[in-house]
């Protein structure tokens, strides 16, 4: 059964990930997957924590993701991100061939469209937007507190 859940609803979702990255002080992203409306793999920012500087949000609800399904593909799955992926996260989603990115606020430093759109599967669906001006805020009331 597929639900009809709202691009929003799961932005929502994300949020509550990259807040929880917030409270710990990591750079709030918060990312999830869902595939037919089901959440299967959900992650934050844990760089810090995990002293790992390729534990993005993404790459961990990708994992979290593969192994639900215990599969290395999610070409019908949807990956929710806070902030438009970096070129290592998205060339993550090449490799499981995501079905759609979503993302809230634009990185214009550090997002994957800096280098080039051709990171991201030919077959994968970008929405960006969702949820951008709450996504931003988070972002920069972290960055606010830091200085």
């Amino acid at each position: 059964m597929v639900l009809n859940i709202t691009h929003e609803y799961w932005m929502n979702l994300a949020l509550s990930e990259a807040r929880n990255a917030f409270d710990d002080g990591e750079v709030p992203v918060g990312a999830v997957v869902v595939k037919a409306g089901v959440l299967l793999g959900k992650g934050c920012n844990r760089t810090k924590s995990l002293a790992d500087p390729t534990a993005h949000a993404e790459i961990i609800a990708i994992t979290a993701a593969c192994q639900t399904l215990k599969s290395e593909r999610l070409d019908d799955c949807d990956i929710y991100s806070t902030l438009e992926p970096c070129p290592m996260c998205a060339g993550a989603s090449f490799w499981v061939q995501l079905g759609k990115i979503v993302y809230g606020a634009k990185d214009e430093k550090r997002g994957y469209s800096v280098l080039s759109d051709k990171i991201i599967h030919p077959k994968t669906k970008i929405i960006s937007g969702v949820l951008a001006e709450e996504c931003g805020e988070l972002m920069k009331e972290f960055f606010r507190k830091k200085r």
